[in-house]
């Protein structure tokens, strides 16, 4: 019988048994920072009002960074949720491509425009967009997994949603498919204990998604996933067993959301001061830097000379879908009814 499994932060002794090359812990750290700083630049982009709609990946991070590097590349799926830019950084996404859809240009390899922000996809990358419903891309995930197996494949169609997704009867319908089936998917839960404004315990009367797990039968593995050298773990295992033909694992990261829901919340007339302040203490990216300080596979000059690439690359992005031409008048249809 499955069960449900806790999975402890490694240290440095665990990562050395995984052989993790200190260039991948590197690796690791700039697609963090990377999407941190996207991330920034969207908020002050809607703030100045250049920017329509923003929804954070702030706190997530090293859950979707971990978890994508466990990923093959160059073969399996990803069906992320709104909050997943770490995710598709990974996978191949370009910050140019992510500020084209922001800004709605013609380029944007999302929707060509049409879509709202972070509906991410890409038919090159294999990242399938989501519907604006939340929970859409989790039975979406267990199809695509279904597909792969009746091809003989051995793909993964890896999936992300919020803990308030867990909620919606799409999260059960899909999880209990690909669980009868048997099926190479990996669903993964990013529980910041936030649906909007909305605190887990309001929501469901279990502790941890993940002890949903054993109602389909199959593992439900809870992790931090504040802790990226975690999540690359428990998603390597989750992988190898979907590989094996053994069938989904569903994964909880627990996270911290460091920002408001979206751009058109305000976090502050439901978390007290108290609880906005705490959360930075569990910044993923802080912690991560600390990590890689403490056990000497970073130096202070490199990390610095890495934000000043990033910043450049970000400014670079930006400035280049600012001026990117919008979709012409005729296209209006495209992308959005056939032919």
């Amino acid at each position: 019988m499955a069960v449900s499994t806790k999975a402890t932060a490694p240290g440095a002794d665990v990562a050395a048994q995984r052989d993790l090359a200190p260039t991948m812990m590197r690796d690791m750290f700039r697609f963090m920072l990377l999407a941190r700083a996207l991330d920034e630049r969207m908020w002050l982009l809607n703030r100045a009002g250049k920017a329509p709609f923003v929804i954070s990946c702030q706190g997530h991070e090293a859950a979707q960074v971990g978890a994508a590097l466990a990923l093959d590349r160059t073969k399996d799926f990803t069906l992320p949720y709104y909050r997943g830019l770490g995710t598709v950084l990974v996978m191949g996404m370009t910050p140019a491509e992510i500020m084209l859809a922001l800004f709605a240009r013609a380029a944007d390899p999302s929707s060509g425009g049409r879509q709202m922000p972070a509906h991410y996809s890409s038919r090159r990358l294999r990242i399938v967009t989501q519907s604006s419903p939340v929970g859409t891309q989790i039975p979406h995930a267990a199809g695509v997994a279904l597909a792969e197996q009746i091809r003989g494949g051995d793909a993964v169609a890896w999936t992300s949603f919020g803990e308030g997704t867990a909620s919606q009867g799409d999260f059960h319908e899909g999880i209990n498919f690909a669980a009868v089936h048997r099926l190479p998917a990996i669903f993964q839960c990013e529980n910041n204990e936030y649906a909007i404004s909305v605190p887990q315990k309001m929501q469901m009367a279990v502790n941890s998604v993940a002890d949903r797990g054993v109602a389909y039968g199959i593992p439900g593995v809870c992790v931090d996933g504040t802790d990226v050298l975690a999540m690359y773990e428990v998603t390597q295992r989750a992988v190898a067993r979907a590989r094996a033909g053994d069938g989904p694992t569903l994964i909880e990261a627990r996270v911290v959301r460091l920002t408001a829901h979206s751009s058109d919340d305000n976090d502050r007339t439901y978390r007290s001061q108290h609880e906005l302040r705490a959360m930075r203490q569990h910044d993923p990216i802080a912690r991560f830097a600390s990590y890689l300080h403490e056990h000497d596979l970073i130096a202070e000059d490199e990390e610095r000379e890495l934000r000043e690439a990033i910043a450049a690359e970000v400014d670079a992005a930006t400035e280049a879908a600012e001026q990117a031409p919008l979709p012409e008048p005729e296209t209006l249809y495209d992308h959005v009814y056939a032919p």
